[in-house]
């Protein structure tokens, strides 16, 4: 399989070429929001310089505009691997997961059953909690806190007659772990419950096919795979003409424009299928033969990412356990890297995780510290009353280079904290 050529990667995001104190700044942030290649800035600026306007108008400006929507469903239905009709668009995945489970709780009745996870960010629990309103029971399936891996077993338990949703995370924002959501999937339905995956922080590490998971509802933010702002949700075509969302009265009727409520955020979407151009670039760049049409040129540059970011996996996770007083959470086996992304969290012994990301900051490394609303995990892991964790996260346009420095000045900061 070829390797990522960095060098036009890092060409592509224009925002890496800032300097902090004199110093290249290296982007670990990723899982908080990607960096941008230059041609999604283009297609937000020409949309509104050339195409401007609210839909249905009968002038050019608004055809424009319909022409991009369609566009924008085509691009994401290949990202997905679904039909055009089962992507609706929305300002981010929490307002769209909101707005699901106040339509799915319409289906609800009291004595009902959800199952959320301890290793979720809140807002694939927080909207499923709202149906305790309603008498729904929401159960809450633990972690392995040795490695931050999700308890199959229990939730598995979990699950009877009375369950109508599982809600679980594709891949943890806070530690990076993967979920077997095919298999959580198949065992929801054996108990003829649906299943949610929130695809947040896995989407821009992996290939995403709907159809061969056979979830129900699956949502994701582009801004978190090289776009703007913008929420994408998966529903099945059958699920999303069955449920009633809440609309304004003239809206239309058809999936999926009556689940887009007010005007979206068209030059984002313009960004947003920019971004999903970029990507498939990368495929047709580095695996011309395995890419004939976008969709294959999607899961080639994804594959290409997860095999690359493996790399930095294995330059980055090694070093960081054998820093002197840092607490690792999550997988650190380097046989079972297949099962989480490159987004690590850890602790120094010295110091608050706010004061190690300052520290690193001055130095011109961009990394989180807190929670990054992945409460259930902060709370289970006795971290969230002490200020919570610091995340690093790696994505396809940081090099090996740069976690060498990244090393360097953890080791640094252990001096200076003694």
């Amino acid at each position: 399989m070829p390797e990522l050529d960095l060098s036009w990667i890092r060409n592509q995001f224009p925002a890496l070429r800032l300097e902090v104190n004199d110093r290249p700044a290296v982007f670990l942030d990723g899982p908080g929001g990607t960096q941008v290649p230059q041609r999604v800035i283009d297609a937000i600026s020409d949309y509104l310089v050339t195409s401007n306007a609210n839909t249905h108008g009968a002038f050019l400006t608004a055809e424009r505009t319909e022409q991009m929507l369609d566009e924008a469903h085509a691009a994401s239905a290949d990202m997905l691997g679904c039909g055009v009709n089962e992507v609706a668009f929305g300002p981010n995945m929490t307002t769209l997961t909101f707005a699901l489970s106040r339509s799915i709780g319409r289906e609800l009745k009291a004595g009902d059953e959800v199952i959320v996870t301890q290793l979720d960010h809140d807002a694939n629990v927080a909207p499923w909690r709202a149906l305790e309103e309603l008498g729904v029971t929401v159960h809450t399936a633990p972690i392995h806190v040795e490695d931050c891996t999700l308890d199959m077993d229990a939730l598995y338990a979990l699950l009877n007659e009375r369950t109508k949703l599982v809600a679980v995370g594709y891949a943890s924002n806070a530690v990076g772990t993967i979920n077997d959501v095919t298999a959580i999937t198949r065992a929801a339905h054996e108990a003829g419950a649906w299943c949610f995956v929130d695809a947040v922080h896995y989407a821009p590490h992996g290939s995403i096919d709907v159809k061969a998971i056979d979830c129900d509802f699956l949502a994701c933010s582009a801004y978190k795979f090289f776009g703007p702002h913008v929420g994408l949700l998966y529903g099945k075509a059958e699920l999303l003409e069955k449920l009633r969302p809440y609309k304004v009265r003239p809206a239309p009727n058809e999936i999926p424009d009556c689940w887009e409520t007010g005007t979206q955020n068209h030059e984002g979407l313009a960004g947003m299928i920019a971004a999903i151009d970029y990507i498939a670039e990368v495929g047709r760049r580095h695996a011309p033969d395995s890419a004939p049409t976008r969709r294959d040129a999607l899961v080639a540059a994804m594959n290409l990412t997860q095999d690359y970011e493996r790399e930095l996996s294995r330059k980055l996770i090694p070093a960081l356990v054998e820093i002197p007083r840092l607490t690792f959470y999550g997988l650190r086996d380097v046989e079972q890297f297949d099962r989480r992304t490159p987004t690590v969290s850890i602790r120094m012994e010295a110091g608050s995780p706010h004061d190690l990301a300052a520290f690193l900051s001055e130095r011109g490394f961009f990394v989180w510290d807190g929670n990054y609303y992945a409460l259930n995990v902060t709370e289970r892991l006795g971290v969230e009353a002490s200020g919570g964790m610091v995340r690093i996260g790696c994505a396809h346009y940081n090099t090996l280079e740069e976690i060498d420095s990244l090393i360097a000045a953890l080791h640094d900061f252990t001096q200076h904290h003694p």
